[in-house]
């Protein structure tokens, strides 16, 4: 398996411009990109920078779309910690080692995300939490994002 370190900790959020300032003046965190609008998975995604390269990364995921799955999440449990995002070398290999070892995939193919290709794995492989791979693409941002 290529599963390395901790890419991000996503964080749902009712909204990215209200969250921004908490994350700014209680941590000094500042966006390390534009918002991005991912409309093919109905969010707006802002990645904050927690320390000086390799430092994972923090993911405020604000539900644009009622229906989407984040949507459901915030109405659910409310604002709080979404998932753990893992980096991968060879994301459609782990995938099947995964699903091998008996993890139940939500992605048995990885699918674009805002960095790369992202695959996810279902809460109830892993103790109630999501875990994310992602394989980034060197690009910094994915297909089908815009700044809104």
């Amino acid at each position: 398996m290529t599963i390395g370190p901790i890419d991000h900790v996503g964080i749902v959020v009712r909204s990215i411009d209200e969250a921004l300032p908490r994350y700014r003046s209680l941590f000094g965190l500042l966006p390390a990109a534009p918002v991005i609008a991912f409309a093919s998975q109905g969010v707006r995604l802002c990645f904050l920078d927690s320390g000086p390269a390799p430092a994972a990364r923090l993911e405020l995921v604000e539900p644009v779309d009622p229906g989407s799955g984040v949507a459901r999440f915030l109405a659910q449990r409310g604002e709080g910690l979404h998932h753990l995002c893992f980096r991968s070398g060879e994301i459609t290999t782990d995938l099947a080692s995964l699903e091998a070892h008996g993890a139940e995939l939500i992605d048995r193919d990885p699918r674009p995300g805002a960095h790369g290709s992202v695959a996810f794995i279902h809460p109830r492989t892993l103790s109630g939490v999501l875990w994310e791979l992602i394989q980034t693409d060197g690009e910094g941002v994915g297909a089908a994002q815009s700044k809104p």
